[in-house]
């Protein structure tokens, strides 16, 4: 895992960050005391602004540790609230960009399933199951590898692991992914990068889009 620095903090004013996640590197701190984007961003923060004291700063989504790409930060409580308004009402755009295993044939499509939220795993399901949740997204094939194709993604729905868990459901699981099927990499960076990003910005309302390539393809 590559260390972080400042040239990772794509954006920043009063009420908003956004970072760039380096896959291997935790979103949030946890109970295993590794090193997290939203540590050394509030380290930023506060060295970038001469900030005294403890430092504002909430993630609106995460990505799972192996994943790499785009987070959107609040940096006030009033920004924090409207942005969460917006994740509910699915008002902030994330497009995803992988590489899953084999070749795709259809180009475009949709995926349904409904997944139940296991340990520390998305679970397909049933429609009716108890716990079950419709998961959906979109995709397009963007090209193809010798023996994996790359595609782009949009979620409709937010679901734990979805986008990892409806790959691997249709025979595709993402490149590095062990945990959901992949017979490459060790499981500690998968080939999935948050690469675009849309929303209102929390106070003026001007609508801001951030991207970042994938580092793969």
């Amino acid at each position: 895992m590559k260390s972080f620095d400042s040239e990772e903090i794509l954006f920043s004013d009063n009420h908003i960050l956004i970072a760039l996640k380096p896959a291997g590197l935790l979103t949030q701190p946890d109970q295993s005391n590794d090193p997290s984007l939203e540590a050394f961003a509030k380290k930023w923060v506060k060295e970038e602004y001469h900030k005294q004291g403890e430092v504002f700063l909430h993630c609106i989504h995460r990505l799972d540790r192996p994943v790499s790409g785009l987070v959107l930060f609040a940096r006030t409580s009033k920004a924090l609230s409207r942005l969460n308004e917006q994740s509910r009402s699915l008002e902030i755009q994330r497009v995803y960009e992988a590489e899953v295993e084999g070749i795709m044939k259809e180009k475009i499509g949709r995926l349904d399933h409904y997944l139940i939220h296991g340990d520390h795993r998305a679970i397909v399901a049933k429609e009716g199951d108890k716990d079950a949740k419709h998961a959906r997204l979109t995709f397009q094939v963007l090209h193809y590898m010798p023996d994996s194709t790359i595609v782009r993604i949009e979620l409709e729905t937010g679901r734990y692991h979805q986008i990892r868990a409806q790959f691997s459901a249709i025979g595709h699981p993402i490149k590095g992914d062990r945990k959901y099927g992949s017979k490459s990499g060790d499981g500690t960076e998968i080939l999935l990068h948050c690469a675009k990003m849309s929303f209102a910005h929390p106070v003026t309302k001007e609508v801001l889009t951030f991207e970042s390539p994938a580092p793969f393809g």
